[in-house]
């Protein structure tokens, strides 16, 4: 086990102590939010036929040559097409036909005249400029075409992402998709001072258990799963080996809270070789949180988190998604560093990473920085990063902000 080790020598053992998930079936609703395991390719072309970007006239550039508005061309109507209905043939030449934006171009017309350079007439019509050949024409499969990649394996479907799968036809419930799975995740939050967040009652000495809402709330913010979640868990190493080795079972990673320091109640020290689970490390070089400690068992990564609310927040962020990056195939999870400035100064020494909230290039940090303060975190962005060997930073400052 290494100990008192830096962020990154962390995250580099976080990420080589695990793998991606494998893939499974789903239907295409349901796959919002998952990363494509194999590519996805076009049944047909996209627009399946020409269409007119515009309101205006189909018709060949040759019959609107020499046209502008003291010399005006005249054209006869051939025939209106909308929206979603269908040319009844090709137009024949010396002939206009009056369409609306999204309107097949129908055979035998080259281009489109808007509206707006001509009288919008509708049994005839005055074109005031001349065109070339192929103005304002949508080519069929000018998006895509029958057989294209649509979508590579890796791609997260976002709403865009859908929106290209319902445009080919392939948003339908009966159709799926293969997927990479979504981390299952089991949440533990120890220490016998803990109170159920329903529980109408705080006793004396209590209180309430916020880390699990925190981390499960932000969990499913993320898109991941809950299998298991222990909102209160007795201060019992014996019991909590027992449990631990059934969430590894059910689940894909485990994240507890409390029990990671030296007192006489940090039973996380005595649970893990219970099980026994290989203890990969303990103790980072940061603040808040430096008791972060990490094992695995039988391949199910465990992170076990500061109790104190902020520095479990802050860990979660930097170390947590770092695992569920690997496991989702889902790079976009890790923190994203920028680069900014702070507004105000910073008056302590060492690694930290304080909330911040980040906006146009600049850090403004709120008041309270305690591990033990989450009130503070409201409405923050950000974790601006405190580096070491400085006794303070003043305003100005360049820092980097891991964006949340």
């Amino acid at each position: 086990m290494e100990t008192g080790i830096s962020v990154e020598r962390a995250v580099a053992l976080l990420r080589a102590s695990v793998q991606p998930l494998g893939a499974e079936t789903v239907s295409a609703p349901e796959a919002l939010g998952r990363v494509l395991a194999e590519d996805v390719t076009a049944p047909l072309d996209q627009p399946p036929w020409p269409r007119s970007p515009l309101d205006g006239y189909a018709l060949r550039a040759t019959d609107s040559a020499g046209a502008s508005r003291e010399t005006p061309v005249t054209l006869p109507v051939w025939e209106t097409l909308f929206a979603g209905s269908w040319p009844g043939g090709e137009t024949p030449a010396g002939h206009a036909v009056r369409l609306t934006t999204g309107a097949p171009i129908p055979s035998g017309c080259d281009c489109v005249i808007r509206q707006e350079d001509t009288d919008g007439g509708t049994e005839q019509v005055r074109v005031f400029r001349s065109l070339e050949t192929w103005d304002n024409y949508c080519f069929q499969g000018g998006d895509f075409r029958t057989g294209d990649v649509l979508l590579p394996a890796g791609t997260r479907l976002d709403g865009c992402a859908m929106g290209i799968l319902a445009a080919a036809g392939l948003c339908r419930k009966e159709l799926s998709l293969r997927v990479h799975r979504t981390p299952r995740c089991a949440l533990i939050c120890t220490g016998d001072e803990l109170t159920e967040r329903d529980s109408a009652v705080l006793p004396r000495g209590h209180i309430y258990s916020s880390n699990a809402a925190l981390l499960e709330y932000r969990l499913r913010e993320l898109g991941m799963e809950l299998t298991v979640i222990y909102e209160r868990f007795p201060d019992d190493a014996a019991a909590l080996a027992d449990t631990l080795r059934l969430a590894c079972g059910t689940s894909d990673i485990v994240f507890t809270t409390g029990g990671v320091s030296v007192g006489a109640r940090d039973i996380l020290h005595e649970a893990l070789p219970l099980l026994p689970a290989e203890r990969v490390l303990w103790r980072v070089n940061l603040k808040p949180g430096s008791p972060l400690m990490y094992s695995t068992y039988e391949g199910v990564p465990i992170l076990s988190l500061s109790g104190n609310p902020f520095a479990a927040a802050a860990t979660f962020e930097l170390f947590g998604r770092q695992l569920l990056a690997v496991l989702a195939r889902r790079e976009d999870l890790k923190p994203q560093a920028v680069r900014g400035t702070l507004r105000e100064g910073f008056p302590k020494s060492g690694r930290r990473f304080v909330r911040g909230v980040f906006r146009d290039g600049v850090v403004t940090l709120p008041q309270g920085h305690s591990s033990g303060v989450l009130r503070s975190a409201a409405g923050t962005n950000c974790l601006a990063e405190i580096p070491a060997g400085v006794p303070s930073l003043p305003p100005g400052s360049e820092v980097t902000a891991y964006l949340l």
